[in-house]
Formats: C-alpha cells, structure tokens, sequence
C-alpha cells in the first residue's frame, strides 16, 4: 500500500449511512413496474386521442408515485434523542482520531438533521414576540436546550480540530453559526434574569421612613411594619433580589456558557448588571454620587444630609449588600470559584472606593466646629469596618481598601482634631464689647458646654481621636505654642498621673472659658451685676457637666467641687457689695449721744435704707437668674440677712418717731413687704417697689 495513502476506516467505526437509503441507489423505473403493470399501446392511443385531459392525469399519477417512492425510501423526521445519540457517537470518533493515519469519515445527513433541530428549539425560544423567557420554560424543556447547546459547542469544536480539511468547511460553519446563535440568546436570557431583581429590604427601608416620620407609631405597628421583611425570600436565602430558582436558573446557563467558551461575554453581562443594580440599591439608600468639587461647593445643610445617607448606606453595604453580593457571585459562578471571586472583588472595590472618595471630600472641606459629628460618625463606620474587611472581601482587594479606609480614617482624624483647635480659637476670638443683659447666661457659654456635652457622647472615639492624630495635627495648629499643655497639665483626681488626650483637651477648653467669662464679666460697671453674672454662667456650667456622665468622668468630682467652691465665693461676694452696704444703715453706731437717741441721725437712716433698697430693688428685680435653684439660693441668702436685721432695728427705734405721719414717712417698709420684694428679685421684670405685682 502506498505510504502517503490514508487507510479507510476500521470496521469498529460504522456506517454512518447502513440505515439510511440513499436515493441515488434508488431504480424508480423497477419499483414502479413492480407495482403497476406495463403500459399498454392502447392506453397510449387513448392519450392521444383525448389531449386535454391526459397530460393532467399523467402528471399527477407520477407525483403520486414520488410521493409513494419518497414515502417508502427516507424515514419520517428523526427523533430529537436519536440523534443527538448518534451526534454524541460521531463526536467520539472524531476524537479518536488523533493522527493523519486514517481516512477522515464524511459529514453524516445526521449531522444537518441536528443542526435543523438545534436550530429550530433556538427558533422557538428566540423569534417570539417578546422573546420566551426562560422562566416560562419547563426544567426538562431547559435542560434538554442546554444539553443540546453542549452538543452543538462539542460538535464545533471538534470539527475544528480538523479544520485544514477543505470538506469539513461547510460544517463548520454551519454549526459555528447555531453556536454563535444559541449563546447569543443564552447571553439575553442570562442579563435577563440578573435584570430581573428585586431590591434588598426595600421594604424594610420604606418602613423604616415611615417609623421616623411618626414618633407615635405602637409597637404593635411596628412589628405589623416588619412582618413582610421576615416572609421575604429573598432576605431568607441572602440572595440580593433573586429566588433560589433563579439563582439555579442563572449557574446552569453561566456552566453553559462558560464551557462554550463564551466566559468573556457571560463575565461582562454579570458585573454590568449587578454594577447597575448596586448602584440603584445605593440610590435607594439616598446616596449619590459626588466628585470632590460637588462635596467641596455644598453648603453644610445639604452636605449634613448627604452625611447622614452616606452612612446608612455604608453601614448597609457592610452589614448586609457586600455578604449578600459575595454569596450571589459563589452561586451564579458555582464551580468557578476564582470567577466568582475576581467579580465580586470587582463589585465591591468599586462600590467602597465610591464610598470611600465621598468620605475623603468631607473630610476634605472647610473646618468647622458643627461639623465634628458628622465627621465622627463617618469615622466611626470607617474604624468599625476595617478590622472585618478580611471577611467581606477577598484576601487582594481586602488589603487595598483597608488601606484606602486607613487613610481616610486618618485624615478624618486630623481634621477632628483641627475643628477642636478651631473650638479654642473661638473661644478666644469672641471679645465682644457689649456685656449680656441682666448678666443672663452668656451665649458663649451655652454654645461651648453643649458643643462639649454632645461631643462627650463619643468620649471613647474621641480619646482614639487625639491619642492617635494630636500630634500630626498640632504641628501646625495656630495654638501649637499650648501643645506641651497635654504633658504638662496633670489629672486634679490624681495629681501623679497624667491627663488623658481628651480629658487634657476638655480642661483646656474650660479654662480658656473661664477666662474668656473673667474677662466679659468686667464690662457690667456694677460690680453686683458681674458676680452675679459670674453666678450664672458657672451654676449653668456645673449643671451642665454634672447632667453629663462623660463630661463628669473626664474632669472628676474635684473638679466640680472647686467649681462650687468658686461659686460660694462670688455668691459671698455678691451678699457683701449688694446688701453689706444697705445693712450699714441699720447698724447702731452713731445713734446714741449720751444715752440718747439722736432723732435725726435716725430719720436719715431710714431714708437711706428706704432709698437703697428701693435702688435694689428697681435694679435687680432687672437681673435674670434663669436657673431656679440659684435663684431661691439669692432670695433666701438675702431675706435671710436683711429683714432679722431690719425687724431687729424697727423694734429697737421705730418708737422714737412720732406715730402717724412721722413714722409712715420715714418707715416705708414692713419686714414682710422687704420679703415680698425681695421675691421679686432677678426675674428680669421690673416693679416699681411699693406695688404688688399683679
């Protein structure tokens, strides 16, 4: 045999053709003289003689015996099971023949049958208006599509291997085409389904609107409110949007597509529509997406409301959409772990740095003191995620979030901790000239002790705050001369250790108050109206830090009980300008000549008395005492002192006045009316002395 002559196939490989007739072996001529009897002349003179008809009723004689032939010669149209059974056979024959050794087989009519059929289930599916989805269709309908498909890619593939052949040419186009054609749809039905979701807890963010919006809703409204949650499937199975029999649907057509070699395209279907969906689950949260220069031309209202979306939506994503995006991605891609884990990685990087570049730009913005609570809690959400970041994502795109996280959390920081100088500065700053009315609480000091009231509230991430990012900050603070403040101060509870950051932070704010209040208290010209204004504002910071267990902790009980000391003093200090004063014209000194009252020094004690206290009354009834307990201190302190002393000298001289019209001049007042107009005092409602107050 010549050696550039391939060998015919082995008998182990058959006929593809043995139950098959082929119509070119056919004898029509014989199989029709086997049926009819010859033609005779005479029959033939009869057509002759009847031109018109016999040309009709020769022709259809002869299509009826096609008709027969073509009947009892080809097999009717094969079954769907027998032929993929034979593609599966003449599949395996191909490859087997692994060299040029033998004669390749020809193309079998089987393999245009499958094709035929291939192609019209592809039909069926695809040229519908609209198109039949795959949720329409039965699993055994599905499956067998699908297995159909793997056929098909099979054939492909390994009529390619022979495609130096020239005979293979048409074959392999023609089923590359119904390949190309059934992934194409395939492609459809799966962005289809990833389209077809239903957003994570939309309910429960629509009740959770609602429940804010009314603060009188029930309990058991609210349980009512949450009820739906709980039957959701889509919440029992952790599938973001999808049924389970969705997500089965979804890994059979990915496992389809994937060994067709379609893996780019079913790849990009995925991250594109989970990328669309993440982004209208974050719209639904209430967060969109800002640049830089968006975050940095809002004014602080509309920014603070981004703010508070922001971390709904980062804590949402944490808790609950990045789990849920993971476990999809594992199931979809079930059997392509390292798929799985490359479009998640992709999903979810890009959603953090979204949420991450809007936290850098905040903390990227004007420094301002009111801005400080926002910015922690955007700190705390940031600290809080770092440490589990290595069981939301994977292990590379952990790492580099964590750091993106770091960094911002850092910045955050240092920008903490410039607002708390920007607080100091304040404080310094504010040297207005016009001293409060009534030596009322000064708003500076309502503004600083509930600026450090709420901001106490976050003690311990505060303490984080200047522990780690003091120093970096301080450097180039405009109070960095006072940085060693920190080292240098120590704790009054203990006087051998030092003050924590925060607690160093808190004292030097309540010391540079103080001497911010020293320093406004001396624009009143009456010294009684300074003391007193030095009253208020220190009860109102007493109660105030006394009201506040965080504040309390961090500047101890000494502290508050020098505080009171310090208010005792200006509360004595008050008692001796105001009312030392008008009891001197009680005191007995000067009355007595020889044993005897001297009348008119008498009178004219009592008309300095009358007129004092009708100057102190006129001007202190003026002066507020907000706080209730300070001011019933005042009034009894006072009453307490004077009208003893009043009654004593009444009793003692009033019967040297002549009764009558003497004594109603000179004696204005009763010790009961010196009470009653002492009561009077510091309401800030003036009422001229002599009259009662409606």
């Amino acid at each position: 045999m010549d050696s550039d002559k391939k060998k015919p196939l082995p008998e182990k490989f058959p006929s593809f053709n043995d139950n098959q007739p082929d119509h070119h072996d056919l004898d029509i001529d014989k199989d029709c003289n086997t049926t009819d009897p010859p033609l005779s002349e005479t029959s033939v003179e009869v057509e002759e003689a009847q031109p018109d008809n016999a040309e009709t009723n020769n022709k259809e004689e002869e299509d009826q015996i096609n008709t027969e032939i073509e009947d009892s010669s080809f097999p009717e149209t094969p079954d769907f099971s027998q032929v993929s059974a034979e593609i599966d056979q003449f599949i395996s024959i191909l490859s087997n023949l692994k060299s040029d050794e033998f004669e390749l087989p020809e193309i079998p009519e089987f393999v245009e049958q499958f094709a035929l059929l291939v192609e019209a289930k592809i039909a069926n599916y695809d040229s519908t208006d609209p198109p039949l989805k795959w949720s329409q269709v039965t699993e055994e309908e599905s499956t067998t599509f699908l297995e159909a498909v793997n056929r098909i890619f099979k054939l492909s593939t390994s009529l390619c291997a022979f495609s130096s052949e020239s005979k293979y040419d048409s074959s392999i186009n023609r089923v590359g085409g119904i390949l190309q054609r059934a992934m194409s749809y395939l492609e459809e039905e799966f962005r289809s389904l990833l389209e077809d979701y239903k957003l994570p807890n939309s309910d429960h963010n629509n009740d959770s609107k609602m429940k804010q919006s009314s603060s009188s809703l029930s309990n058991q409204d609210s349980d009512q409110c949450a009820l739906p949650e709980k039957s959701d499937s889509t919440t029992e199975n952790n599938f973001p949007g999808y049924s389970e029999e969705v997500v089965s649907n979804l890994n059979k057509l990915v496992i389809t597509m994937m060994v067709g070699g379609y893996e780019t395209e079913c790849r990009q279907v995925y991250f594109i529509s989970r990328r669309n969906a993440l982004e209208e689950s974050l719209h639904e949260l209430g967060f969109e997406k800002h640049s830089i220069d968006d975050v940095q031309k809002m004014n602080w209202e509309s920014l603070e409301r981004e703010i508070v979306s922001w971390i709904k939506t980062f804590k949402q994503c944490s808790s609950m959409q990045f789990t849920g995006e993971r476990k999809l991605a594992e199931a979809v891609f079930s059997g392509y772990e390292s798929v799985s884990e490359t479009l998640f990685s992709n999903l979810s990087r890009g959603v953090m740095i979204q949420l991450l570049n809007f936290a850098e730009a905040v903390a990227m913005t004007k420094r301002a003191a009111e801005k400080l609570f926002k910015f922690l809690d955007i700190y705390e959400a940031l600290r809080d995620i770092i440490p589990v970041m290595d069981e939301l994502f994977p292990a590379d795109c952990s790492e580099k979030l964590k750091a993106e996280a770091s960094l911002t959390r850092s910045r955050l920081g240092e920008a903490m901790v410039c607002i708390f100088c920007e607080l100091e500065n304040s404080i310094k700053s504010d040297t207005g000239k016009t001293p409060v009315p009534g030596g009322a609480v000064h708003p500076l000091t309502r503004y600083i002790m509930n600026y450090l009231k709420y901001a106490c509230e976050y003690k311990d991430t505060l303490e984080q705050v200047f522990r780690e990012h003091q120093k970096i900050e301080r450097a180039d603070s405009a109070s960095r001369s006072n940085y060693d403040y920190n080292s240098q101060s120590q704790n009054i509870n203990n006087p051998s250790e030092k003050q924590s950051p925060l607690e160093s932070q808190i004292t030097k704010v309540m010391d540079l108050l103080d001497t911010n209040l020293d320093s406004k208290s001396k624009l009143y010209k009456d010294t009684s109206l300074s003391l007193i204004f030095m009253m208020n504002n220190g009860r109102y910071i007493l109660q105030k830090i006394k009201g506040s267990t965080e504040i309390n902790s961090l500047l101890g009980d000494p502290w508050c009980r020098k505080r009171s000391s310090e208010l005792r003093q200006y509360h004595k200090s008050y008692q001796r300008e105001t009312w030392g004063k008008l009891l001197s014209c009680l005191t007995h000194e000067g009355l007595n000549v020889h044993g005897k009252v001297v009348k008119p020094v008498l009178k004219e004690r009592f008309k300095s008395f009358n007129a004092m206290f009708d100057e102190i009354h006129k001007s202190q009834s003026t002066w507020v005492v907000s706080d209730e307990q300070l001011q019933s201190e005042l009034r009894v302190s006072i009453s307490a002192v004077v009208i003893p002393a009043y009654r004593s000298f009444m009793a003692r001289f009033s019967q040297y006045l002549t009764p009558g019209r003497q004594s109603e001049k000179y004696i204005k007042y009763q010790p009961e009316d010196i009470e009653t107009y002492v009561d009077e005092l510091f309401d800030g409602n003036a009422t001229p002395t002599g009259k009662k107050k409606p």
